[in-house]
């Protein structure tokens, strides 16, 4: 009879404990092992903010944010393709090569190419020296006869092995890239007649 009463006891604190407070309104809240992340901190909208110093927790839109619907329809600029799916070579009309793009590109080519593709663009980045390879260098005539645009989709999309850096580089610094990459090709095979004739005593070139 002993066990039957334990047994019983048992029956009746699992029955009040699963059904018993059901419905009922409790002060605080409630006993969870695994929470799941149910009800996690955050900040309503319009709500103040101590963290931020002008006191919003709302935030100005980052640069370069395209609200949805709103993408550039220009092909060339936005995918690197003419209309007709074709990559194409040159650079949009709207992204002027000059000193300010190649020192933008020089600078996010060395923070995201050149730890695998190496600084000059030959492939020797520091990955290489670890023995993990891949990188493939710019300066054969594949990469040198590659139209723009079709480098511009590679930046973006990734290729092979090849992460894409679209979510981390804007459409411009994209092109920016591109635009180091040429200046790199051509630095290597550099000739002295490609020098201005204003610079070569720079370089003392007669």
């Amino acid at each position: 009879m002993r066990y039957v009463y334990l047994i019983t006891f048992f029956v009746v604190v699992l029955t009040a404990g699963v059904l018993g407070y059901r419905g009922s309104i409790a002060t605080k809240p409630p006993l969870e092992v695994f929470p799941d992340m149910d009800r996690m901190p955050k900040y309503k909208p319009q709500a103040e903010s101590a963290f931020f110093a002008d006191g919003r927790s709302d935030r100005p839109i980052p640069t370069g944010t395209v609200a949805r619907g709103q993408a550039n329809l220009d092909s060339h600029l936005s995918a690197g393709r003419a209309a007709s799916g074709e990559f194409v070579r040159g650079f949009p009309v709207s992204i002027p090569v000059d000193n300010v793009l190649m020192a933008r590109g020089k600078e996010r080519f060395d923070i995201y190419c050149a730890v695998c593709h190496g600084q000059n663009g030959d492939g020797k980045g520091i990955v290489a020296a670890y023995g993990w390879g891949g990188a493939v260098s710019f300066h054969n005539d594949l990469y040198r006869a590659m139209p723009e645009g079709e480098l511009y989709n590679t930046v973006t999309n990734g290729k092979n092995t090849m992460m894409g850096y679209g979510d981390k580089l804007d459409t411009r610094d994209r092109w920016a890239v591109v635009a180091y990459l040429r200046a790199l090709q051509r630095a290597h095979n550099g000739k002295a007649s490609d020098v201005p004739q204003a610079n070569k005593a720079e370089l003392g070139i007669q």
